[in-house]
């Protein structure tokens, strides 16, 4: 150490012969740069979290902020027993609503409802069995709902399956097409009545930016000649929702039924389990960016919720909407023509002789 000398001088050690430094003095030079690390690396990792925070609370895009109430107002939503259809029936059961949750899987619709039940307070949540995939359980479905019950002021259609492998329906139809547009068109013509006696009332058809490429084949709608492509038929289908709410809206207009679709975003569901399914390892890499960068179910209900509940949308009826706004919809979801001819076919294919 230094010392004072007498008349203040201050005293240095001499240098060790040995060329080494005083240890207390590496030590505290250690302590410093120990201490510099820390917080560098807390810098680092405080700007990490605030950087993931940003992206996550972007990812969750817009936000239904209405707070209006359902009490009294029945909905019904197809695939409401998981993912944003389970979410978005907790919402509306959180509003009050009467909400019919119709579901293919008995079991697990009636887990859903009664957690539902239990996390809002809402004891009138109730199931029903529909599959999509059978144009008999649609019709069936159709005559139990219009037989009992009194009203129906949102119609939710939320299910619908992705990317998954080539397959008929027992109607003898491609499973995408089938689920995702065929059985929805046929369950909205069969409910019609409710709606229109319940206006004013709204369809709200999930759709996905998935539509852009898409193309309708009126020549090959089930990839009977063609190879079958996954991605393509999705993308058809969701083609198909898009114009179906165009041309319903079309036929509507001054009925007191509104029609909107939307993209409810990229979103962490089962939706994907045909992709993880053919591709396990790819599938198991991709959980965790996944979780970083897709949205969560709540998140990705947002759009739905603010179709269904928000004032004054009539006006906008047929349109696209993401993120809790208004989208333009892709130049292929604008052919009214398109629209059209797909409504003329749809009706064909699933014998349907009144429509709206």
């Amino acid at each position: 150490m230094s010392a004072a000398a007498p008349g203040g001088f201050l005293v240095l050690p001499l240098p060790r012969e040995d060329g080494g430094s005083d240890p207390e003095t590496e030590q505290g030079s250690g302590e410093e740069g120990q201490l510099e690390r820390l917080l560098l690396c807390g810098a680092v990792l405080g700007l990490t979290l605030m950087c993931v925070a940003m992206l996550r609370k972007w990812i969750a895009g817009g936000v239904c902020r209405c707070s209006v109430r359902l009490d009294g107002k029945t909905v019904l939503i197809t695939g409401a027993n998981t993912g944003i259809g389970k979410e978005t029936s907790r919402d509306l059961a959180r509003r009050g609503a009467r909400v019919v949750m119709a579901c293919r899987d008995l079991t697990r619709a009636e887990q859903a409802a009664e957690e539902i039940r239990r996390s809002t307070g809402n004891g009138n949540v109730a199931i029903r069995h529909l599959d999509l995939a059978s144009l008999y359980s649609v019709r069936q479905f159709a005559k139990d709902f219009l037989d009992s019950e009194d009203r129906l002021d949102v119609l939710i259609n939320n299910a619908g399956v992705m990317m998954c492998p080539k397959s008929l329906t027992e109607d003898g139809f491609e499973t995408q097409l089938a689920v995702n547009h065929l059985g929805h068109f046929l369950l909205t013509n069969l409910l019609l009545p409710k709606l229109k006696s319940s206006a004013h009332s709204r369809v709200v058809t999930v759709s996905s930016i998935a539509h852009r490429g898409g193309h309708i084949d009126f020549d090959d709608l089930f990839f009977s000649r063609k190879p079958y492509s996954s991605l393509q038929s999705y993308k058809q289908s969701k083609l198909a929702n898009i114009l179906f709410t165009r041309e319903l809206a079309r036929r509507l207009r001054g009925s007191g039924v509104s029609s909107f679709c939307l993209h409810p975003g990229v979103i962490f569901t089962e939706l994907g389990r045909h992709f993880q399914s053919s591709f396990p390892v790819l599938g198991l890499l991709l959980i965790p960016p996944s979780l970083l960068l897709m949205k969560t179910p709540a998140q990705g209900s947002q759009t739905t919720v603010y179709c269904a509940v928000t004032p004054g949308l009539e006006e906008l009826s047929g349109r696209y909407f993401s993120d809790c706004a208004e989208k333009k919809v892709a130049p292929e979801g604008r052919d009214d023509e398109v629209a059209r001819r797909l409504w003329e076919e749809s009706a064909r294919l699933v014998r349907l002789e009144d429509t709206c």
